[in-house]
């Protein structure tokens, strides 16, 4: 049995939930937030046998997709924004972060 932790960007959220329940997969949905970008994600927590991981793992690629975006970066001076002018840069978010991890033992109550 295997654990899948995937976070994934909230524009993503919502297509990905609904691909899961129709695939059978039961999954808990948390809300987060991401440290780069400050941004909210949405992190999916699957249990599932080892046989359906590469399914799992495709539906998540096919679900979530990486955009580039402009965004306004950060102060370097803790908030003061007297002298630093931001100008917007583009990065890459988006996509899915995922971890697959083994799990020992499985209880439900």
């Amino acid at each position: 049995m295997k654990m899948v932790i995937a976070v994934v960007q909230d524009q993503d959220s919502n297509r990905l939930s609904n691909a899961l329940t129709q695939a059978d997969f039961r999954a808990t949905k948390l809300a987060s937030t991401g440290g780069f970008l400050r941004a909210g994600n949405t992190t999916f927590l699957v249990g599932t046998n080892d046989d359906n991981v590469p399914s799992l793992l495709q539906l998540i690629r096919d679900n979530c997709r990486a955009r580039d975006q402009l965004v306004a970066p950060i102060s370097p001076m803790g908030g003061n924004a007297d002298a630093y002018i931001p100008y917007p840069v583009e990065v890459e978010v988006g996509g899915a972060t995922v971890f697959v991890l083994p799990i020992e033992q499985f209880h439900h109550f």
